[in-house]
C-alpha cells in the first residue's frame, strides 16, 4: 500500500492540511510531517539549518495515525522525508493552502516549494491551494478570509488526483500544482490545464516607506493591495478566477541559451586570461 507524506506550509494547526489528510487515507498509509508554525511564502526553502537546529516532534491529528511536527519550512519536511526519517514515502501532497497559488505567486508558495522539494528527491508531488473568495493576495488568505472555505471540494479534487497518479506511477517523479475554486463541487464550472500566469488574480500593487518614530533610519513598509487582474482564460491565474480547476504540471529548471548576452562570455574570457598571466 502507497504511503503518503502531507505536508503544507500553514502550520500542523491548518484546518486545510487535516481534511487534505483524511481525504488521502483512500490511497494509502498517510503520514503527516508539517510545519510547527506558519511558513507562508517560504517557497523551497529549507531555512538556516545551523540556527534552526532541527527537531520532530510527535503530535497528534484527528483521524490520522501518525503525525510530526518540524520547526521549519515545508521544503525541510519534504527534505527530510527523502532520508526515511518518517517510513518510506511514494508521493507528497501539500496544501489545502488559503489562496490560489498561481500566476508569480509558484515561485514563492511553500505549498508547491514542498512539492518540488519532492521531486528533486525522486518522489513526486501534488500542491493543492483553494482560492480564496473575495481577497487573497500572492497566493496567501489570513484567517478572517478562510471562516467560509468549502475545503472538501479542493480535497475532492485532489483525491481524484492523487488516486490516478499513483496508478500511473509515472518513470520520472512529476509535480501537479492543482488550484480549486471555493465553491461547492457542484458548482465548479470545469477544469483545465493551465500555463503558468504572470500574475495572481489579486497582488500588491505597490509599497512606500513609512518612518517610525523615534527610530531614526527604520521604517514601515506599507503596502496596498490591487484590484482584481484579468488574466486570460489559459493561465492558472485567469481559469481560477472563471470558477475552474486548475492543473499545472510544472516543469524543471533547464538553462535557457542567451546568444545575444556574448559580451558575457567574453568578458570572462577575458577576466580568467588577465589573471593567469604571469
Amino acid at each position: 500500500m502507497p504511503r503518503i507524506m502531507v505536508t503544507n506550509d500553514d502550520g500542523m494547526s491548518s484546518i486545510g492540511l487535516h481534511v487534505l489528510a483524511r481525504a488521502m487515507r483512500v490511497h494509502g498509509d498517510v503520514v503527516i510531517v508539517a510545519p510547527d508554525s506558519e511558513y507562508s511564502g517560504a517557497g523551497a526553502a529549507l531555512g538556516p539549518l545551523h540556527l534552526i537546529q532541527p527537531q520532530a516532534k510527535r503530535t497528534t491529528v484527528s483521524g490520522i495515525d501518525e503525525a510530526w511536527c518540524i520547526n521549519g519550512p515545508p521544503a525541510l519536511c519534504t527534505m527530510f522525508a527523502r532520508f526515511g526519517l518518517f517510513g518510506d514515502i511514494d508521493l507528497v501532497v501539500s496544501g489545502i493552502n488559503p489562496g490560489a497559488n498561481v500566476g508569480r505567486a509558484v515561485y514563492h508558495s511553500g505549498t508547491v516549494g514542498a512539492a518540488l522539494t519532492a521531486r528533486n528527491g525522486g518522489t513526486s508531488g501534488v500542491a493543492v491551494s483553494q482560492a480564496v473568495a473575495g481577497y487573497g493576495i500572492e497566493g496567501q488568505g489570513w484567517d478572517e478570509m478562510i471562516v467560509d472555505q468549502h475545503w472538501d471540494s479542493a480535497a475532492e479534487v485532489a483525491s481524484v488526483v492523487v488516486g490516478e497518479i499513483l496508478a500511473a506511477a509515472p518513470a520520472e517523479p512529476v509535480v501537479a500544482n492543482i488550484n480549486v475554486p471555493n465553491l461547492p463541487i457542484e458548482e465548479i464550472k470545469g477544469w483545465r490545464h493551465a500555463s503558468v500566469g504572470a500574475a495572481p488574480p489579486r497582488a500588491v500593487a505597490s509599497a512606500r516607506l513609512d518612518p517610525i518614530q523615534g527610530q531614526d533610519g527604520c521604517f514601515t513598509i506599507r503596502m496596498e493591495m490591487g484590484d482584481t487582474i484579468d488574466s486570460p482564460a489559459d493561465t492558472d491565474s485567469g481559469a481560477i478566477e472563471r470558477d475552474e480547476v486548475t492543473v499545472t504540471y510544472l516543469s524543471r529548471l533547464h538553462p535557457e541559451p542567451q546568444p545575444e548576452l556574448g559580451a558575457v562570455d567574453d568578458a570572462l574570457d577575458n577576466l580568467l586570461l588577465t589573471v593567469r598571466r604571469p
